[in-house]
């Protein structure tokens, strides 16, 4: 079950840099990818958490699946506004949802998601703890 509510969402805002940049100006479409782990790092420091503490109690939360849909573009110097939300938790992976927005317009230029499993460190399939269950909803 999906949860893509907005009420849980987090967001970060940054400028693009010029090395993401393509030949045409435009952000490459590789760099997608890093600004959702962004959105999705900012997520869990709005949260009071981060991967150094998931790491720090013996779990990995590894990217399983990305997808992305590209609507639009931005360019160096522009703003760029990363939304993230949790859109699934289930007992051994959790999916999140991004838009990636032109501020200054309010225009979604990407849309996308990523699920990953919980692991523990020696690489293995675990349920989540607890505590993350509860931090995530």
């Amino acid at each position: 079950m999906w949860k893509d509510q907005l009420e849980n969402a987090r967001e970060t805002e940054f400028s693009v840099r010029y090395a993401e940049t393509d030949a045409m100006g435009v952000v490459h479409h590789a760099n997608y990818l890093i600004y959702f782990e962004e959105g999705r790092s900012q997520y869990m420091r709005d949260l009071g958490s981060d991967y150094a503490l998931v790491e720090a109690s013996g779990y990995r939360l590894p990217v399983t699946e990305a997808k992305l849909r590209y609507i639009g573009s931005m360019r160096y110097g522009e703003r760029v506004r990363i939304r993230t939300r949790i859109g699934e938790n289930r007992s051994r992976r959790v999916t999140f949802l991004y838009d990636v927005i032109n501020p200054q317009t309010g225009t979604i230029v990407a849309t996308g998601l990523t699920r990953h499993i919980w692991t523990n460190a020696a690489g293995r399939v675990t349920r989540v703890p607890e505590s993350w269950t509860e931090l995530f909803g």
